[in-house]
């Protein structure tokens, strides 16, 4: 499955720079004036994935494949977006593409950068928010109410319009409510098999809110652009900061310098590591950004290991190996046979397929077995 991020924000706050050190190259323009990026920039980056080169020395590959992210770098919004404004109509289209919303807020301070909009933080995560859900209401406005109409499918979704249109009157964001009440639904326990999955009911909701691809109903993911002078009170510090001023969950917020990440992106590997230990940062933005974007749309990747390749794929949390399955060819949903399963970890000590089954680690599953996260697979297929 493909995972698109769109990078969003006032002009002028850094979302170029974060995007050419996500690619690390001068892929965007990078210019101090409003607008520099009209035409949305996409780039496409790998999932950092230390467990690859292991796999690929144990079955004697040099082929690898990582899961990828597809990072948009949209052009700066402005008040009033939602009417057109700026490069409003555009702007909106863009966002309405990706799957969730990176939007980056300015914390330095540099007079050599013109501000063009952006006053403080909070200010700023409010403007981007109002515009977001000023444009959603519109798109609720449009909806008719279905009168005289007796199917319940039909009067089910007009519900599910006015519980979304009461969420953004009271100015709360879709998606930040649906997690809440799916978190306080959730069966506590892990279900084995999709079979005994209990339903969330808030999907019905959830499901409205994508077919008619509510901007807000799409999660965000904030990240804090600040000074390498700022960082030196410390990321955890500068978060716990950051979270209460917003008043978003930290696990939302990321705190990074982009001109950092941007000469990080110029440096070898090894020289990364070095530098990024100077700063006492123990990963880079990319990492993290990437893990974060995993756990908020509740992603997770499983392995596959040959002689050909080997290749990380991504998948949602709670897929079956019969979902997973058609995620590498759409053929094998329905020729699936079972999945043979072992542990990343014991493949690793076992040294490779043949004696991992001589030991008796790996083990048969049927269609409806739940994905895990370390799972390395090899699927059995019919003709």
């Amino acid at each position: 499955m493909s995972l698109a991020v769109g990078i969003v924000g006032l002009p002028n706050v850094g979302k170029s720079t974060l995007f050419n050190a996500l690619l690390k190259r001068q892929a965007a323009l990078a210019a101090n004036y409003p607008f520099a990026t009209i035409e949305p920039n996409v780039g496409v980056v790998p999932v950092p994935d230390s467990r690859l080169a292991e796999l690929a020395k144990v079955v004697g590959t040099e082929v690898i494949k990582p899961a990828t992210v597809e990072f948009v770098d949209i052009a700066g919004l402005v008040r009033g977006a939602h009417r057109g404004e700026g490069l409003g109509n555009k702007f909106l289209h863009h966002i309405r593409e990706t799957n969730l919303i990176c939007q980056v807020l300015r914390a330095f301070d540099d007079q050599r950068v013109a501000r063009e909009g952006a006053v403080d933080p909070a200010q700023d995560l409010a403007t981007v928010r109002a515009e977001l859900m000023l444009a959603d209401l519109a798109t609720l406005d449009k909806q008719a109410e279905p009168k005289g109409v007796t199917d319940r499918t039909v009067q089910q979704r007009w519900r599910h319009i006015q519980q979304l249109r009461d969420w953004l009157s009271a100015e709360q964001l879709p998606w930040q409510q649906l997690a809440k009440l799916g978190q306080s639904e959730r069966p506590p326990a892990t279900p084995v098999t999709a079979k005994s999955a209990t339903a969330i009911s808030t999907e019905p909701v959830a499901a409205t809110a994508r077919e008619l691809n509510l901007l807000t109903a799409k999660p965000e993911l904030i990240v804090l652009n600040v000074s390498e002078s700022q960082l030196a009170a410390g990321i955890a510090e500068l978060t716990r900061r950051y979270a209460a001023e917003l008043t978003v969950p930290a696990h939302s917020l990321l705190v990074m310098s982009n001109l950092i990440e941007s000469e990080l992106s110029s440096l070898s590997a090894a020289d990364q590591q070095l530098y990024l230990r100077q700063l006492g940062l123990e990963q880079s933005g990319l990492e993290r950004l990437v893990t974060a974007a995993y756990r908020l749309l509740s992603l997770q990747s499983f392995l596959t290991a040959g002689e050909k390749e080997v290749r990380a794929w991504t998948i949602s949390r709670g897929t079956t190996a019969r979902q997973a399955a058609a995620v590498i060819h759409s053929d094998f949903a329905q020729k699936m046979i079972n999945a043979q399963v072992i542990n990343y970890t014991d493949f690793l000590k076992a040294g490779g397929w043949k004696p991992a089954r001589d030991r008796g680690l790996i083990r048969t599953e049927g269609r409806d077995y739940l994905m895990r996260p370390d799972d390395v697979v090899e699927f059995r297929v019919g003709r």
